[in-house]
């Protein structure tokens, strides 16, 4: 078994747990597990720098210097939110002593930013296309995917360094190796409201709207991501998209670990694909094939 250090923020242990069961599972079938971060804290989020540049980096700071305590060298954060937060402090820390003394004094915690962070992407990557291949059961065929990476997996590309920001092609090698067509489509790095369903909520409708259209547009039987933030503004309001502007998507919006899941013949209730708000998990479930 392989072994990953996990950092799961608030949103995994929330509101969007489905995403860690359907992560855990898929790996545990390729063999890897993760090991959960002692004691982590929140990251910050997108709130934390508005307010104090210190705090911003100090919290997520806290989790690396845990992580690298407990001799994790690589942690998987798989909102891109607190991926980009990790990176971005472990970049800071990296470049300024007097920081990161100042920090690992704040933290309780020597904090060196050596423990690199994994988006769950890159989990996929470190796994290897050819492992996956070898053990796909059911392959997607016939099924076309749009790949969507939203603002934060790739941006920005200054601290994340993770793929081409404007043009990714990471996660479409993921979905080919499950047999899967990804399709060319526009908006596949566009913007879906993330925290503004909150309290703009009409500016996510008319995002997530353009983002469904488009995906149609060119054929796309579902859409894959990576992020809880993007799943829920595209899954959960899309029955709110169809009654505002007058539409009917009915887009399944998976997480990429569901698809991988799927093709290695799991169950869609054993990913939490059923906990979806589109859900047409039986259209990608061809018969197991013969060993």
């Amino acid at each position: 078994m392989t072994e990953f250090g996990y950092y799961p923020g608030c949103a995994l242990h929330g509101t969007s747990n489905d995403y860690e069961k359907s992560l855990k599972t898929c790996l545990d079938a390729l063999g890897v597990t993760l090991k959960e971060v002692d004691d982590w804290v929140c990251c910050g989020a997108s709130a934390a720098h508005c307010l104090n540049h210190t705090l911003s980096v100090a919290l997520p700071a806290r989790n690396l210097g845990i992580a690298e305590r407990d001799g994790h060298d690589e942690v998987v954060a798989p909102c891109p939110m607190c991926s980009m937060e990790l990176i971005k402090a472990r970049r800071a820390l990296e470049a300024d002593g007097e920081l990161r003394e100042k920090i690992s004094e704040i933290v309780e915690l020597p904090v060196t930013g050596k423990t690199e962070v994994l988006n769950a992407i890159q989990v996929f990557q470190r796994i290897g296309l050819d492992t996956i291949r070898a053990a796909v059961k059911r392959p997607l065929k016939r099924t076309r995917v749009a790949c969507y990476y939203g603002c934060l997996l790739t941006r920005p590309p200054s601290d994340l360094q993770f793929d081409d920001f404007e043009q990714p092609h990471s996660m479409e090698e993921v979905v080919e190796a499950l047999g899967a067509e990804a399709v060319e489509w526009n908006f596949a790095t566009e913007c879906c409201g993330a925290g503004m369903t909150l309290a703009r909520e009409e500016t996510v409708l008319e995002l997530a709207n353009k983002i469904l259209t488009d995906a149609s547009a060119n054929r796309a039987d579902c859409i894959v991501v990576a992020c809880p933030m993007c799943q829920v503004n595209l899954d959960m309001k899309q029955s709110a998209v169809n009654k505002h502007f007058g539409v009917l998507h009915e887009l399944p919006i998976y997480y990429l670990s569901d698809l991988v899941g799927l093709a290695l013949g799991i169950d869609g209730k054993d990913l939490a694909i059923d906990r979806h708000f589109v859900v047409r998990a039986s259209a990608l479930m061809p018969p197991v094939e013969a060993e």
